[in-house]
């Protein structure tokens, strides 16, 4: 029997940040529905007697609160009786991430799991942009050194980025052509994606919410003086924004596609108008900021459009 409980799989609570933090903005909106909230790390979800068995804890989550969250009960849970179970941990994209889409997968008909495990797994975050190269800066995925040159020679000042990270872990501006740091990072990361530097980040990217195959919202990030990161998490500071008629119609097209894709709830990322190359597919992010700025709840439209 299916109840009203939502499961989240993710990094466990305390390892969060309450201020800007997704997964509790959506958990607590949900709660306010009466659902209960049972949550689990990827590493205690398994496979016990035919059944997806998750070993975790049900919580509640209150921003009124010093500690924001509570553990109710600790309990195995078979999650089939989940009505829906988000993905919610953050990459690496390794070989345990893909594994608990396998297990996931048994579920998928009887309970709403977002985004759709088969679907995460087919779209590679950075990979998939490929299919928009026209909309992005120049971008290469290689990890063949010489490529990596000829590009550098082109274009005088690129961004490498590892393919299955996050969070602007890893990333490298490189200004001069270093052989050793290159050579290194292939060695570390096998396929990389290489991009021409856009002098205009400095102003800030912006993070475009699609939920449902639809556009919802979207914000600004501006790096820290001296830093070309736009990530939060690296001291970018979030500002309101607009997006211009160049970037509704890449969003409106990337959009219809999540949706063919199965992919309910995404992230995609634009520095002066132009797709990064980032679609996030497995942990989007900025809803509570988006609301901290706007004061429009998109977690309200998330459970809406899943008619929970």
């Amino acid at each position: 029997m299916i109840s009203k409980i939502v499961a989240i799989q993710g990094d466990h609570p305390s390892k969060l940040n309450p201020a800007t933090d997704t997964s509790i903005f959506l958990a607590n909106e949900i709660q306010n529905k009466n659902y209960k909230v049972f949550y689990y790390v990827p590493k205690n979800l398994s496979i016990i007697n035919s059944k997806v068995i998750a070993d975790g804890f049900f919580i509640k989550f209150n921003y009124k609160n010093k500690k924001i969250f509570k553990i109710l009960k600790y309990q195995k849970l078979d999650l089939a009786k989940c009505k829906f179970i988000l993905i919610r941990q953050d990459p690496p994209f390794n070989l345990e991430y893909i594994s608990t889409t396998y297990i996931l997968d048994i579920l998928k008909d009887n309970v709403k799991i977002i985004n759709n495990p088969s679907s995460i797994r087919n779209i590679s975050e950075k990979l998939y942009s490929s299919r928009y190269l026209k909309y992005m800066p120049k971008t290469i995925f290689t990890q063949n050194i010489k490529e990596v040159k000829k590009f550098f020679i082109a274009h005088k000042k690129i961004i490498l980025k590892p393919i299955h990270s996050f969070s602007g872990n890893d990333i490298y501006l490189l200004s001069k052509f270093d052989l050793k740091l290159i050579k290194n990072f292939i060695k570390k990361h096998d396929h990389i994606m290489c991009q021409k530097y856009l002098p205009k980040i400095y102003k800030g990217d912006k993070r475009v919410f699609l939920i449902n195959g639809k556009v919802r919202g979207a914000i600004s990030r501006v790096p820290r003086k001296g830093s070309f990161l736009s990530n939060m998490s690296k001291g970018a500071r979030p500002i309101k924004t607009k997006l211009t008629q160049t970037e509704i119609k890449i969003c409106k097209l990337i959009a219809k596609d999540m949706s063919k894709q199965k992919i309910f709830f995404a992230g995609i990322d634009f520095i002066d108008q132009k797709l990064n190359g980032d679609i996030n597919v497995t942990s989007p992010t900025g809803l509570k900021t988006f609301y901290d700025l706007s004061k429009v709840n998109l977690a309200k439209t998330f459970w809406k459009e899943l008619k929970a």
